[in-house]
């Protein structure tokens, strides 16, 4: 129906529901610099006092936030830490992640298929605090008897638990990836004389990069932000890793475990607000670089 003989009832319902959905898109903007400005005001003011030093507190590894003499909040070991867990987690989760999307994209029976999709669903959702207790009381014993390390809470441990935390969203998005891919690609491809696994490496992955590297990026952004099963796997040492059996405290679990009992407007109450704005900013930067790639890719 032309739009001038329609009646203003539905001219104006078709406008409503545009305008909703237009909020609805940028709804996801207006929250995260909401709480970005949350996080930044709150944090903003230590800034400005007189014995907080930004340069000591991004390259300094020293975190004595209660000392009565010499306070110091230096956060370099906990991004150290943060990033040891994530890279070896990221190093366990991406070769399984997706290959188990591949196989449940491209190799497995419909029976199959739907089985393993509700086991990795189920897997998803387990609390994060179950994970804790699994690394703390399970894959410490088995750290400490394979390995012989001195305590099984370190970075192998945070990265094996985020690993098992990470795979289920990989597997996820990377086969609605794989899915996405038209059909008319894998039967060209099989037209072609292309075997299976030729089809998969040579078709499939490069016409679904964007869409798995999304799948590996939603991996690492939840390892990022994990909090309470680093908080128990990991020790909670502040100090430079140098190898994987070494314990660690990251970004997050420091703030979890420590800002219950900083006095509230306090020096070190400011100080966790400011290192939420250090993972904003990660976050930011791993988003960006992502992005980047992606275009550079679509270019070529």
């Amino acid at each position: 129906m032309p739009k001038r003989n329609r009646p203003a009832w539905a001219i104006f319902a078709e406008k409503a529901l545009e305008g909703v959905i237009y909020l609805c898109g940028i709804s996801a903007i207006v929250f995260v610099l909401g709480i970005f400005f949350f996080v930044f005001k709150v944090a903003l003011p230590v800034l400005f006092e007189p014995g907080f030093s930004l340069t000591q507190f991004l390259f300094s590894t020293e975190w004595y936030p209660t000392s009565e003499s010499n306070i110091r909040y230096g956060v370099l070991a906990m991004i150290a830490g943060t990033f040891s867990v994530t890279v070896l987690a990221m190093v366990i989760a991406v070769p399984f992640g997706l290959g188990a999307a591949i196989f449940v994209s491209e190799f497995c029976g419909p029976k199959l298929k739907e089985t393993l999709k509700i086991i990795i669903e189920l897997l998803a959702a387990i609390p994060s605090v179950v994970w804790g207790f699994i690394g703390l009381t399970v894959m410490s014993k088995l750290i400490v008897e394979f390995t012989g390390a001195p305590v099984g809470v370190n970075i192998l441990n945070g990265g094996i638990i985020l690993a098992l935390m990470s795979v289920p969203i990989i597997v996820s998005i990377g086969e609605d990836a794989l899915k996405a891919v038209p059909d008319s690609y894998r039967e060209a491809g099989l037209a072609l004389g292309t075997t299976h696994w030729q089809l998969v490496y040579r078709v499939l992955l490069p016409a679904a990069k964007n869409g798995l590297l999304a799948a590996v990026l939603l991996g690492v952004g939840r390892a990022v932000g994990e909090t309470m099963a680093v908080l128990m796997a990991t020790g909670h040492a502040v100090h430079i890793p140098e190898g994987i059996l070494d314990s660690v405290r990251t970004l997050t679990a420091n703030i979890a475990a420590e800002l219950g009992e900083a006095p509230e407007n306090s020096n070190h109450y400011r100080v966790l607000f400011l290192t939420g704005v250090l993972l904003f900013t990660i976050t930011f930067v791993v988003n960006l670089a992502a992005d980047l790639v992606i275009r550079g890719i679509r270019k070529k």
